[in-house]
């Protein structure tokens, strides 16, 4: 007999107007599951306007399962200069808890991977907490490789204001050899 935690069966689709409430409500999960809720300051709305705006910053892949929304998969494009290639950066895989190992999160994965390959790219990263050994041998078990040499940077808010309006270093003038 199936119940929450055993879903007779799933489906994925791409994310559509309408999905931003459920997406957002998956968001605030997974901002509890990392013990970053109080991170979160967006809303549905600015959702919305950035996955179905006139200018989309970013796609999204919606898990169902049990007639409701149970995962989902954001992600945009990226670009590799090495490559000189497209590619695809996958900023967050979630599943809620009761649905996990089931097959979902893989399946996720897997769409996204073949978006990646049906745009050309030459490929599809995503990065993962230190401290999630699960979703890191999850991650390993597809075959990615999990990178031990590279750090994220990151600079938001206030520090991201003062980089933006910081003066540009003064242009020397061309050397003119006599």
């Amino acid at each position: 007999m199936a119940n929450a935690t055993t879903p007779q069966s799933f489906s994925i689709r791409p994310a559509r107007p309408g999905d931003e409430q459920a997406l957002f409500g998956l968001i605030q999960a997974l901002a509890e599951y990392e013990q970053l809720s109080q991170a979160v300051s967006g809303s549905p709305e600015k959702l919305a306007s950035h996955l179905f705006g006139p200018r989309p910053a970013a796609e999204a892949l919606l898990a169902e399962a049990d007639g409701r929304p149970v995962a989902f998969a954001l992600y945009f494009p990226s670009y590799s200069t090495f490559l000189t290639q497209p590619g695809l950066y996958l900023e967050d895989l979630f599943v809620l808890s009761e649905y996990r190992r089931h097959g979902i999160g893989k399946a996720l994965l897997s769409a996204v991977a073949q978006v990646a390959k049906d745009r050309d790219c030459g490929r599809l990263e995503w990065s993962v907490l230190d401290w999630n050994s699960s979703a890191i041998s999850f991650y390993r078990s597809v075959g990615a490789s999990v990178l031990p040499d590279w750090r994220i940077c990151r600079v938001a808010g206030d520090r991201l204001a003062a980089l933006a309006s910081s003066p540009s270093p003064t242009v020397p003038p061309t050397f003119n050899a006599r």
